[in-house]
């Protein structure tokens, strides 16, 4: 299997990225990807997209160097978002060889570390597991309901806002 990660770029690269996501159901507003492609284009984000053996887009993946997360954001601690693998992909190291971009692009930019949300419903039971293999371990700051923290005895939905965060501390290049 042929692997090419590219960042975006091009409006045309936009467009080919909506068009997959509208194909597997994933809906976002225009000004979504209009907005990826501005913040790619001045440096508050990286956008990578996955292409498999002739030129199939099997998915894609943010790096923000400002999260939306308080204490992300309060740390200097770079994001990893919206992590998505098409699901006739996955099981073949997409979502690792993105992230494993993504802790040298922030290494390459002197992060000590980088940051990641994971979802608590079952749906992302594999990347849970794929986050704690690479090293990646709790914030200390709890599960957290669209970007605020859960107090003790809230009812919230258990849906894609509902987060627990986890850093990981990024080794020295060479050792």
């Amino acid at each position: 299997m042929s692997m090419i990660i590219e960042r975006l770029d091009s409006e045309e690269t936009a467009l080919s990225w909506k068009k997959a996501f509208e194909q597997h159901k994933i809906v976002r507003p225009d000004s979504f990807y209009e907005q990826c492609l501005h913040e790619n284009r001045i440096g508050l984000r990286v956008t990578l997209l996955v292409y498999l053996d002739g030129g199939k887009l099997a998915g894609c993946a943010h790096l923000k160097f400002e999260s939306d997360y308080l204490y992300f954001k309060s740390q200097g601690i770079p994001e990893i978002n919206d992590v998505n693998i098409f699901p006739e992909f996955r099981r073949r190291g997409i979502g690792n060889q993105l992230i494993e971009e993504f802790e040298s692009i922030a290494a390459y930019n002197a992060y000590d570390s980088i940051g990641i949300g994971m979802g608590l419903h079952k749906e992302f039971g594999a990347a849970q597991r794929i986050y704690c293999k690479r090293g990646y371990v709790p914030d200390g700051n709890g599960v957290m309901y669209e970007h605020r923290e859960v107090s003790e005895g809230e009812t919230v939905q258990v849906n894609d806002d509902l987060l627990l965060y986890f850093v990981k501390e990024l080794g020295v290049p060479g050792t």
